[in-house]
């Protein structure tokens, strides 16, 4: 897995809205210790409508309680969560810069963007702390241009189709993984997020030796 944000000048977040941290001890990455470990929820398009649009998919509640039960479940966990909204790819992206050497983890739910904003997809991966992607619905149960996700390859995991837990259940998946980076790596563990090693070709001078084909019958 990448390395948690680090680097000197961290400051934790404060301001209207930034929740404090209490509950079990959640280690904060280099760089940020003694600060409880940020997570940025970032929202995109059209989600300032949950609460109003297709109820049916996406459920009665708004955004901002989607927020509200984030940020209690991160306060049980020693987190902090601050969150953004846009319907803008650009301001989307801008987020995650501003969340690098800041912030220990991201959630996000990109809406549409997830099907085809390689921007938002190249500034995850050039992100180094935990990333979870979330969904209210299910993109795998809908239609077909909903099954790709470019957000998927540079995340560290989805969570989908649980509606308004979904936020509680990324929440405690940050909360996991950033308490097993600071465990440091397990034996038999996996590639990095986004990371993938061309498969291996022969050696040179490897091939066949000369005369070594099949037996004449």
């Amino acid at each position: 897995m990448v390395s948690a944000p680090s680097g000197p000048g961290v400051t934790a977040p404060s301001g209207p809205g930034v929740t404090a941290p209490s509950g079990p001890d959640v280690t904060a990455p280099s760089g940020l210790e003694g600060h409880a470990p940020l997570v940025v929820v970032l929202s995109g398009p059209n989600l300032d409508l949950l609460g109003e649009r297709q109820p049916d998919v996406y459920g009665a509640a708004t955004l901002a309680q989607h927020v509200a039960g984030a940020r209690e479940e991160a306060t049980a966990l020693g987190l902090v969560v601050e969150d953004h909204q846009t319907n803008h790819e650009g301001e989307l992206v801008d987020l995650v810069h501003q969340a690098r050497g800041r912030a220990a983890a991201i959630v996000v739910n990109a809406g549409a963007l997830t099907h085809y904003s390689w921007s938002l997809h190249d500034a995850l991966a050039a992100y180094d702390g935990v990333v979870v992607e979330v969904h209210l619905s299910n993109p795998a149960a809908r239609e077909p241009w909903r099954h790709t996700s470019v957000v998927a390859p540079v995340a560290d995991g989805t969570v989908a189709g649980f509606g308004g837990l979904g936020y509680r259940l990324a929440v405690r998946a940050v909360a996991s993984l950033l308490t097993a980076r600071a465990a440091g790596p397990e034996r038999g563990t996996g590639p990095e997020r986004g990371a993938g090693e061309p498969a291996a070709g022969p050696e040179r001078g490897t091939g066949p030796e000369r005369g070594t084909g099949p037996e004449r019958r």
